[in-house]
């Protein structure tokens, strides 16, 4: 399954940014890359595409690093295989992608379904991975527990349950609203979606064999749990990972809730930092951009630059 045209310029959206695909582990993916020096490689979530870093990949740039958004496999406009949306094909992705744009490792920023596969390349991809910022994700063994022992955890993640059934997810998202509700029912901030965004969004999912790529993305997260694939997952997820740690994390947040962020420092090596965002739901670099960049920004300053950071 290949990209169509149809409504291609809502993916590759013009900007300062540069589009370029590339060959990774089997397949032809899609990022949008601005600046350089040292990669930072940004992860998106569901229902999004690369275009919900548009905010970050100038400040990044302007910074003196290499920001690269990636459309996940399966979304936006790299290639939907009818295979591969499990969690360790996921993160050899990652890396072969790393790999493809020339550098030896990255800084990774994912959010969501990104968060996730950030958080398992880590581990399963060490030697690719320098640094990792988490966004409305935790840990996922942490989120995988929550599931199971918190009631409101498990209310909170129902969405995940309504994609295990054959057919129906797939034609719901394509269905007009559907991604409208979506944004406005996990925000927190009043101006989000924005039409644009919401157009955006809407067009992406709509593109031939996404929708069903997605839901083949979450259906393996649930129900691997209950097979050998998932029990390796935790098991490979299980030390302490020796990398520093940043994890944002909406106060609002009605998806993945907010209590959560904590648990990930157990499973953090080095050093754990993290931000409660007052007032923002689950899309924290879209409902608020400007504080996601100067938190991303300041951290990767500290991990790549130690020496230009002013002590305070």
């Amino acid at each position: 399954m290949s990209i169509r045209s149809d409504g291609v310029d809502d993916i590759l959206v013009e900007g300062p940014w540069t589009h370029r695909f590339v060959a990774a582990n089997g397949s032809r993916f899609h990022v949008a890359e601005q600046g350089e020096g040292p990669l930072v490689l940004l992860l998106h979530g569901f229902p999004q595409f690369w275009w919900m870093w548009r905010h970050q990949l100038p400040v990044l740039a302007a910074a003196g690093f290499r920001a690269a958004a990636l459309d996940l496999r399966g979304f936006g406009a790299s290639d939907r295989t009818p295979r591969g949306h499990d969690t360790f094909t996921a993160s050899r992705d990652i890396a072969a992608v790393v790999r493809s744009l020339g550098a030896d490792d990255a800084v990774l920023v994912g959010h969501g379904l990104g968060g996730w596969i950030a958080w398992a390349t880590a581990y399963l991809q060490p030697r690719t991975v320098r640094g990792l910022v988490s966004i409305a994700m935790p840990h996922p063994r942490v989120l995988r527990t929550s599931l199971v022992a918190s009631p409101r955890q498990f209310l909170a993640g129902r969405y995940l349950a309504g994609m295990q059934t054959p057919f129906l997810p797939e034609r719901e998202m394509t269905k007009d609203g559907y991604v409208a509700s979506r944004l406005r029912s996990a925000s927190g901030s009043p101006g989000f979606p924005s039409e644009e965004e919401v157009r955006r969004y809407t067009a992406a999912l709509a593109q031939p064999f996404v929708a069903d790529c997605a839901a083949e993305h979450y259906r393996w997260l649930v129900r691997s749990q209950l097979r050998p694939s998932g029990w390796q997952l935790a098991a490979a997820l299980k030390s302490r990972l020796p990398m520093d740690v940043l994890a944002l994390h909406g106060a609002t947040d009605p998806v993945v809730l907010p209590g959560l962020m904590p648990r990930s420092a157990s499973y953090v090596g080095g050093t754990f930092s993290a931000h409660l965002l007052p007032g923002i739901g689950h899309f924290v670099p879209e409902e608020a951009p400007e504080v996601t960049s100067q938190l991303i920004l300041h951290w990767l300053e500290r991990q790549d630059r130690p020496d230009e950071v002013t002590p305070s």
